[in-house]
């Protein structure tokens, strides 16, 4: 009888040791951040970008209100994931957060920063701020989304309109030296395949060639 005991006894402190140290190995949930912005009578009225904070993938929909809706999953570097995840923790994750200037201005479009952990939403709207680190996280935001309209237009473009690839490319060249593409290197897939291409017209694929030696040489 004493060994039974003995035994239920053993049995039960490694199962509280199970028990315990599954608490301790089990990792924070990562966090969720989500930059909105809603604009009618622009273009485009509507943009949602999503960066998980324990991931690379990201999301983005870039549309008008009209259009279906629909996510599509886009990479975020490391660096600029933690740059983002800095200036959050600096705008003290949105709690209580008063951002907007509230003066008469022009609308500028509804923003949103979100945040999202273990069930907690925190999150705060805007026309306009001049919040430092606000105004650095709605740059990036922007140019991200600017980023991957290019994307998609050069894209479009080599397939359905290829006299019209060079134009796209005049306009990615003006975004990159305005400095406005957080991480320009996305784009050199797109630019060495046009650069290849016989398809293209030689005006195009020697912009592209000069836009990717730019980007590679910072």
């Amino acid at each position: 009888m004493r060994a039974q005991r003995s035994f239920l006894v053993a049995i039960s402190v490694v199962l509280c040791l199970i028990a315990g140290g599954s608490a301790v190995a089990a990792p924070p949930a990562a966090g969720v951040f989500t930059y909105r912005r809603v604009f009618k009578s622009s273009s485009p009225e509507f943009i949602e970008i999503k960066i998980n904070e324990g991931s690379d993938q990201s999301t983005y929909e870039i549309r008008q209100l009209d259009d279906d809706p629909g996510a599509s999953p886009f990479e975020v570097s490391g660096a600029l994931r933690s740059k983002i995840f800095e200036l959050v923790g600096e705008l003290n994750y949105f709690r209580g957060l008063d951002l907007d200037v509230h003066r008469k201005i022009a609308n500028l479009g509804e923003k949103t920063f979100r945040w999202e952990r273990d069930g907690v939403v925190n999150e705060v709207r805007f026309n306009y701020t001049v919040n430092t680190a606000a105004t650095q996280l709605l740059q990036i935001c922007e140019g991200l989304a600017r980023q991957q309209e290019l994307i998609e237009l050069l894209q479009r473009r080599m397939k359905y309109d290829r006299l019209g690839v060079n134009d796209a490319l005049l306009q990615l060249d003006t975004d990159i030296s305005k400095g406005v593409l957080p991480e320009p290197q996305r784009v050199l897939p797109i630019l060495d395949q046009i650069a290849s291409d016989y398809r293209f017209v030689e005006i195009a694929r020697q912009r592209a060639r000069a836009l990717a030696e730019r980007i590679r040489h910072g």
